[in-house]
């Protein structure tokens, strides 16, 4: 075989993989370029063959169609190869090697919204083959389906997977943009009971001759839609006025379900109701109205619940101020204002919501991006504005949203801030400038009012912080999840280099303290070496000056006993006179002359003054043995029986 010139390096490529098992495409697709896209060459080159090397050229063919090798044996040809009448080759290999090409199976995880399916196809499949499967499986149309996450190009219903050069593993996601979630949440729950049904009003504000859209799910209370209203109009509860309800909803406890409007879609418009401080004509404009929200029994409660101070209750004030802010102005401690935001977004919009940090914006940075590599995540920074037409909707049906929150929860640390007070909205920017430089402060500056809410996603840096994304508030779930997941593959692929630099870092950092450890454990063992040393010669120096003081010890008391010993007496004395002739443990002999009167400590003592103590040494007669210093040292010589003469010798006690 030349080259791959004479075959589709895809084939060529496929075939490769399926006869090696090789499924990194990189290492696969280098193989055969140092090969010149050689097939035999490439797979002898990974699987070296027991019986022979695979053959190239033109073998010969039977009437069955059947290759063979040189050695008459039959074999299998590859089903990508081409006819023999090409100029293609056919590779022959042992029957046990066959390398017919097996299909290639790939598995995919695709999620969608809070589920997940797991889906396993050959690599000869196609993409409107694995939508089709996506259909069963989620009873989405496969024509409103969009397949995201592939790492190629354009990818059509037609394209192949193969073509695509996958892993074994893969991961997409599926989007679909022209279906609703309300028309999602009427198919899937066509025939569920009617709570969970969702309802589209169409408000209209008179006043402000304003239209508002809103979705509410079937059991969402008539109360709860007229405080979403309040969030938008700014119109409290007890002074609505409302048209379009059905005389069946006289009770706002009772829920939209129950109420009797008209599903998918109802109207309805929303005035303030007047007071006796309006004018005339304020109260004739209202007087068609036929249903006030609240009983005058509950106004009171009313009020205090929803932030209407007495001079709006006693008709003193047109427009109704809120009590309780998203967040303080003038905050001081940002600690505080995030305590106080969360408590109200709860109070709001419910318990299901992002877990936001509690702190300033500085620890948030801490808590996100400087942590262990692996435990590092992406910082999701809301900005609300309470003045915005799209922040009831933001955070009721996306914010709130459980897979917005759990994907929130899992990947992102989330910070949050008002900046519906102006002085709020300063400190912000000075917040951002100092964090981000001017550039995003004078961004955020740029969006008017309606453009809020604001979803930030900043990515931590080595030198610096970077916003990712601004997300802004006229957006729906699916699109909000995808940039969100957009920007965690970002992240993803920063964190495995971070993860790969931290993980270098800290083996060198292992080597460099395993290095030290052992340089200081072989100080520690040279110092105690050295002062195993120092004790050593000075036990030998204490114990050479206690030699000596025994020795000028013994020395004084030889001297002492030496000088004390009576003279020896002459031979021809006229007393008896015995001889002693002592053998020392060297072999010398000491002889002298004493009385024979003379006691035996005489005896010890001259021995002892010839360095030979009694208290060491031992003296004895040679025959019949005895031990003489065992003998009162009182006795005379001749009581001792050492007269006229003896011999004796030393020993060392034991």
């Amino acid at each position: 075989m030349a080259s791959g010139n004479n075959m589709d390096r895809e084939m060529i490529l496929a075939d490769f993989q399926a006869c090696t098992g090789i499924d990194n495409i990189a290492e696969a697709i280098a193989l055969l370029e140092l090969n010149n896209w050689d097939l035999v060459a490439a797979i002898n080159g990974v699987i070296p063959q027991e019986n022979g090397i695979l053959q190239s050229g033109f073998p010969a063919e039977t009437s069955q169609g059947t290759t063979y090798s040189p050695n008459n044996q039959p074999v299998a040809i590859p089903s990508s190869s081409p006819p023999a009448s090409s100029s293609a080759f056919c590779p022959v290999v042992p029957t046990r090697q066959i390398l017919e090409r097996q299909p290639r199976m790939l598995n995919f995880r695709v999620d969608y919204r809070d589920r997940s399916v797991d889906v396993v196809l050959e690599d000869s499949s196609s993409v409107g083959e694995m939508k089709q499967i996506l259909e069963m499986e989620l009873q989405i149309p496969a024509s409103k389906m969009q397949l995201k996450g592939w790492k190629t190009g354009d990818v059509t219903d037609i394209t192949v997977l193969r073509s695509l050069h996958l892993p074994r593993n893969n991961s997409l996601y599926v989007l679909t943009p022209d279906i609703t979630p309300t028309a999602m949440t009427s198919q899937a729950s066509a025939l569920q009971e009617s709570l969970s049904q969702n309802f589209l009003l169409v408000i209209s504000h008179r006043e402000a001759q304003r239209d508002y859209s809103l979705n509410f799910p079937g059991s969402k209370t008539i109360q709860e839609v007229k405080r979403n209203i309040y969030d938008l109009t700014n119109i409290p509860v007890r002074h609505q006025q409302w048209e379009g309800w059905p005389s069946s909803a006289r009770d706002d406890s009772i829920t939209l379900a129950e109420s009797g409007i008209s599903h998918p879609c109802h109207h309805l418009s929303v005035c303030r109701r007047s007071s006796p401080a309006h004018t005339r004509e304020q109260s004739e404009e209202c007087s068609d109205v036929h249903m006030v929200s609240d009983s005058e029994g509950d106004d009171f409660e009313d009020a205090s619940e929803f932030g209407v101070d007495e001079a709006e209750i006693f008709g003193m004030g047109c427009t109704g101020t809120r009590k309780s802010p998203m967040m303080p102005d003038n905050v001081e401690n940002e600690g505080d204002a995030l305590l106080h935001f969360t408590a109200e977004f709860s109070s709001r919009y419910g318990d299901c919501h992002p877990v936001f940090f509690i702190g300033s914006l500085e620890a948030a940075f801490q808590e996100a991006f400087y942590g262990k590599a692996r435990d590092r995540k992406l910082l999701a920074i809301y900005l609300h504005h309470d003045d915005s037409v799209l922040a009831n909707v933001f955070c009721s049906q996306m914010l709130c949203a459980e897979s917005i929150v759990s994907y929130l929860s899992q990947n992102f640390i989330s910070w949050a801030w008002d900046v519906t007070k102006e002085a709020n909205r300063a400190r912000l920017l000075t917040i951002c400038t100092r964090h981000f430089g001017s550039v995003v402060a004078q961004t955020i500056r740029t969006y008017k009012t309606d453009q809020f809410p604001l979803f930030l996603i900043v990515m931590g840096k080595r030198s610096s912080n970077e916003v990712l994304n601004v997300i802004q508030g006229n957006t729906t779930v699916d699109e909000l999840m995808m940039r969100l997941m957009a920007a965690m593959e970002i992240f993803g692929a920063q964190q495995q280099e971070d993860i790969r630099d931290e993980d270098e870092r800290e083996a060198r950092e292992m080597v460099k303290r395993e290095q030290d450890e052992a340089y200081r454990l072989s100080l520690e063992a040279d110092r105690a070496k050295r002062e195993a040393q120092e004790r050593e010669m000075a036990e030998q120096v204490r114990q050479e000056q206690i030699r000596k003081e025994q020795e000028e010890e013994r020395e004084a008391i030889r001297l002492s006993l030496e000088q004390t010993l009576p003279p020896e007496p002459e031979e021809e004395s006229a007393e008896p006179i015995s001889k002693l002739r002592i053998r020392t443990p060297s072999g010398e002999f000491l002889e002298r002359r004493f009385l024979g009167s003379c006691k035996l400590q005489v005896l010890f003592d001259f021995v002892a003054s010839k360095g030979y103590p009694r208290e060491e040494f031992k003296l004895l007669t040679t025959f019949p043995r005895r031990n003489v210093t065992q003998l009162d040292p009182n006795r005379s010589l001749k009581e001792a029986k050492l007269f006229p003469q003896e011999t004796l010798f030393l020993e060392a006690k034991e």
